[in-house]
């Protein structure tokens, strides 16, 4: 018997168990594809901005955060732009820019977090459904049944656990790798800033 022969055997619940699991799917490739273009090596490209603004070349180093359109240069961007205000509002520019990356690194993060959650209980309630046949098969034989006629009800039962489980335990691995891949980008943009804001003021005092 084959995989797909299987999943028909789980009856109707296998449909949005399946779903999940092409849901699943798209978002574990589609957030994978994302988190690794928005990565840079932060540290290299914090310096080179620090040496073009020693320079005094602030076009070079604004043209160099529009070059890579990614979470980190968008921030020191930011704080370029606001190059000549207070420390309070360059702050505040890289605090806003930093808010407007945040969830696009955190999309479909949700989805997957549900998806984690309610597979197992979709599982769960194919199971039920599936005893209540065969239950049902033993009621209407009066107790006189042969073990095949029960066999749809235990089929049902036990392949939805099974695709419930299949779908949740990857949803769940990959919500929590995502997490920590965000949560580490968020730290990288929180450095840059903290170390951008630092840098411009600096260079103000050595101007005064």
């Amino acid at each position: 018997m084959n995989l797909w022969l299987i999943v028909i055997k789980g009856g109707y619940i296998m449909i949005p168990i399946f779903i999940c699991g092409v849901l699943t799917l798209t978002i574990i490739i589609e957030r994978f594809i994302y988190l690794k273009n928005s990565q840079i090596d932060s540290e290299k490209f914090i310096t080179e901005i620090e040496n073009l603004l020693k320079k005094r070349k602030i076009r070079e180093a604004m043209e160099k955060c529009e070059n890579q359109n990614k979470p980190v240069p968008n921030i020191v961007k930011a704080g370029l732009l606001k190059l000549d205000r207070t420390r309070d509002e360059i702050k505040e520019a890289i605090d806003d820019a930093a808010n407007h990356q945040i969830p696009e690194l955190e999309k479909y993060l949700v989805i997957l977090a549900t998806i984690a959650v309610i597979s197992p209980l979709l599982g769960l309630l194919g199971t039920v459904t599936g005893m209540i046949k065969a239950f049902m098969v033993i009621e209407m034989k009066e107790g006189l049944v042969h073990p095949g006629e029960l066999a749809g009800g235990i089929w049902e039962a036990l392949v939805t656990t099974v695709g419930g489980l299949v779908v949740a335990i990857p949803a769940y691995l990959s919500y929590n790798y995502f997490v920590s891949r965000v949560n580490n980008l968020i730290l990288e943009m929180e450095k840059s800033a903290t170390r951008l804001i630092d840098l411009i003021f600096l260079l103000k005092r050595e101007e005064e």
